[in-house]
C-alpha cells in the first residue's frame, strides 16, 4: 500500500516535480510560492536555485529543458510579470524535456501590491495552465503538466494560490519516474526565434492549442460530476472546494485545465443543466469564453472580480444566507510591523527626523509607509525605487529631490536594482539610493541570494560586495554605515542628499530574525530619569510600552537590545544590560 502523507500544497508540489524526475528547478523566493524551492532542495536529485530574479529563473529553466532534461521555475504572480519576456518566447519555441512554470495567485492581496490573474497571461502567452484545488491534485498535475508539455511541445504553467499553497491535505507518495535525458539535436529553426523562424513556430502554437482544447474534452483533470442538474457549476481549483461544501449535490463541471477550455465537454455539460453559474475567482477568464460561445450563464454580475472566495459567498449570494460572521472578522485589526531590533527602523527614524521622503521598494522596509515612521511615499515593483527617484529628478531638477532617497534591501538590489541604479550614473541622474543590507531575503522568510554567500542548496559562495559593485557602475560616493548607528547615518545622509551626483549609501546590519544571530543584551527603563518626553517611542518598536504614568515599560521578551531607544533617549533613562 503507497504511503500517504499531509503536505503543505506548496510541499506537494515539489513532491509531484521529484516524482516526475525533474533535474532542474530555478526560482526567486516570493510569497506564496517559497516553500516550492524550500522543499525541492530535499531532493538531491534535483539541482536547484535561487536565480536572483524571475526572468533569469525562467531562462535556466528552459536552457535545461531544451538541453533535454524536465525542468522548472517557480515564483508568485508578480514574478511572472518579469518571466513574461522568456516565457512569450518559449511559447514559440517549445521544448526539450519537459518545462514547467509554477506561478502562485494570489486572491485577497495577502502579500502583494496587485490581484493579476496569470490565467491572463497565459492566454495572451498561448500556453496552456492546470490549475489543481487540493493538495494531491498539486502532486498529480505537476506531473501531468510535464506529460502534456512533452507531448505537445509546450511550456505548461501550473498556477496555485495563496489558500492553495498553504492549505495541508493528504497526498500519495509514489517512485520518482526514471526519465532518460533527451539528446540534444541542434535544430535552429526550433530554438532561435528569429522573425523568419517565429513565423513558422506561430503556426504550430496555434495548432497546439487547437488541438489542446480538444483533447482537453478527455483528459481526467477535466470532469462532469453530475447530480442534481436544476443547477451546475464550472469551476476549478480551490473555488471548487466552496461549491462542492455549500452545493453537494449540485452538478459540478470541474476544470483541472483551465487554458485552453474544452469547448466541447463545456457545451456537453452546460446542456444538461437547467441553471449554469461560473465560480472562478478573479478575472471572468472561463465566463467571457463561455458566453461567447452562446452558452447562458452567470458569473460576475453576482460574483466579484475582486479577493477571496469562499463558501459563504455561495451561501450569501445564492442561497441568501448570511452566514455567522466568521471569528477573525471580529478580531480588531492589527496593521503589520517591523520587528523590535530591525534595523530598517533605526534607518526610517533617522529620515523621519531629517524628514526626507523615500521612494520605496518591495520588501519588509515598505512598511517605513506607516505611523508612527512615515517615511516611504511610493512602492510599485521589485527595483523600482530607484527608477522613480530618477524620474522625479528629470522631471522636477536636481532641486526636487534634496529631501527624496530612495531605498531598497539588499535581495531587491540583486533582483532588479542594479539595472536601475546603472540607468541613474548612465543617464547623469542625481540622487542618494540606501541600499537595506540585512544579509538576506527577509520578506519572504530569509533565504539566501547572490549577496550573501549562500547557495538554495547550502553551498558556500563567493559573495557579490556591492560596495565595489556600486563603484564598478563609476559611482565616487559609496559608504558603508552601522545601521544602528545613527548620528553618523544622519550626517551621512546629509552629506550626500546635498551632492548634484549619484551617491549610494549602505546601511548594514542583519536582520534580527536570521537563524544564529545571539542578542546577549536587554534595554531597560530606568524610570527615575524618564522625563516623559516620549523620543523612545517615536520609531514604534513594539517592545516598548507607555505607561499611565507616562514613562516607559520595555517587555524584555521582546527586547532584541538594539539599542535605538536609549539612543534616542536625551536622558540616559534606558540602559542596556546583560540578559
Amino acid at each position: 500500500m503507497a504511503e500517504k502523507k499531509i503536505m503543505l500544497g506548496n510541499e506537494a508540489i515539489a513532491r509531484g516535480a521529484y516524482e516526475a524526475g525533474v533535474k532542474v528547478s530555478a526560482a526567486y523566493p516570493g510569497t506564496p510560492s517559497t516553500e516550492i524551492s524550500e522543499n525541492i532542495v530535499k531532493y538531491p536529485e534535483i539541482y536547484s536555485e535561487w536565480s536572483p530574479n524571475e526572468k533569469v529563473a525562467m531562462e535556466v529553466a528552459i536552457g535545461a529543458s531544451i538541453s533535454g532534461v524536465r525542468a522548472m521555475a517557480s515564483m508568485k504572480h508578480v514574478g511572472v510579470n518579469v518571466a513574461s519576456d522568456p516565457l512569450y518566447t518559449a511559447s514559440y519555441s517549445g521544448v526539450g524535456g519537459g518545462l514547467v512554470l509554477v506561478a502562485a495567485d494570489d486572491p485577497g492581496l495577502y502579500s502583494s501590491q496587485n490581484e493579476q490573474d496569470t490565467r491572463c497571461v497565459a492566454r495572451a502567452a498561448l500556453v496552456p495552465v492546470l490549475e489543481p484545488s487540493d493538495s494531491g491534485e498539486a502532486k498529480e498535475f505537476m506531473k501531468f503538466a510535464f506529460e502534456i508539455s512533452e507531448k505537445y511541445d509546450t511550456p505548461v504553467i501550473l498556477r496555485t494560490t495563496t489558500r492553495l499553497s498553504h492549505s495541508q491535505g493528504p497526498v500519495e507518495l509514489e517512485e520518482r519516474a526514471q526519465i532518460e535525458d533527451k539528446a540534444y539535436v541542434r535544430n535552429p529553426q526550433k530554438f532561435v526565434m528569429m522573425p523568419g523562424n517565429a513565423k513558422g513556430r506561430h503556426v504550430h502554437v496555434e495548432n497546439r492549442m487547437k488541438q489542446m482544447a480538444e483533447d482537453g474534452c478527455e483528459y481526467p483533470i477535466n470532469r462532469a460530476e453530475y447530480g442534481d442538474t436544476s443547477i451546475g457549476f464550472i469551476t476549478s481549483g480551490i473555488p471548487y472546494q466552496y461549491v462542492k461544501e455549500v452545493f453537494p449535490n449540485a452538478s459540478v463541471l470541474k476544470l483541472g485545465m483551465v487554458h485552453p477550455l474544452p469547448k466541447k465537454l463545456i457545451q456537453e455539460f452546460a446542456s444538461k443543466v437547467d441553471k449554469l453559474y461560473i465560480f472562478e475567482e478573479l478575472e471572468p477568464v472561463i465566463e467571457e469564453q463561455v458566453k461567447s460561445w452562446g452558452i447562458p450563464a452567470q458569473g460576475k454580475e453576482l460574483f466579484t472580480v475582486q479577493g477571496e472566495y469562499s463558501a459563504n459567498m455561495l451561501r450569501r449570494v445564492l442561497l441568501q444566507e448570511e452566514p455567522q460572521k466568521e471569528a477573525a472578522s471580529q478580531v480588531p485589526a492589527r496593521p503589520p510591523i517591523l520587528c523590535p531590533g530591525c534595523p530598517h527602523r533605526s534607518v526610517f527614524s533617522v529620515l523621519n527626523k531629517l524628514k526626507i521622503h523615500a521612494a520605496g521598494d518591495i520588501g519588509c522596509y515598505t512598511l517605513g509607509a506607516v505611523a508612527p515612521l512615515n517615511v516611504i511615499d511610493t512602492t510599485i515593483c521589485m527595483g523600482a525605487s530607484i527608477s522613480t527617484l530618477h524620474g522625479m529628478e528629470k522631471a522636477k531638477g536636481k532641486g526636487y529631490i534634496k529631501n527624496w532617497v530612495a531605498v531598497i534591501g539588499d535581495s531587491t538590489f540583486m533582483h532588479t536594482g542594479v539595472n536601475s541604479l546603472m540607468n541613474m550614473v548612465y543617464n547623469q541622474g542625481t540622487g542618494t539610493v540606501i541600499i537595506l543590507d540585512n544579509s538576506t531575503t527577509g520578506m519572504t522568510g530569509h533565504q539566501d541570494h547572490a549577496a550573501t554567500g549562500k547557495t538554495l542548496m547550502g553551498e558556500t559562495v563567493p559573495a557579490i560586495d556591492i560596495v565595489k559593485l556600486c563603484k564598478a557602475m563609476g559611482i565616487q560616493h559609496v559608504v558603508e554605515v552601522n545601521a544602528f548607528d545613527i548620528q553618523t547615518l544622519e550626517k551621512v545622509v546629509k552629506e550626500e542628499v546635498a551632492r548634484d551626483e549619484v551617491s549610494v549609501i549602505i546601511t548594514k546590519s542583519p536582520c534580527v530574525l536570521l537563524k544564529g544571530n545571539v542578542f546577549p543584551n536587554v534595554c531597560r527603563p530606568l524610570p527615575e530619569k524618564c522625563k516623559k518626553c516620549g523620543m523612545c517611542l517615536r520609531p514604534g518598536c513594539p517592545a516598548l510600552t507607555k505607561n499611565a504614568d507616562g514613562t516607559v515599560s520595555i517587555d524584555e521578551t521582546m527586547c532584541n537590545g538594539c539599542g535605538l531607544c536609549k539612543t534616542l533617549c536625551k536622558f540616559d533613562a534606558i540602559e542596556t544590560c546583560a540578559r
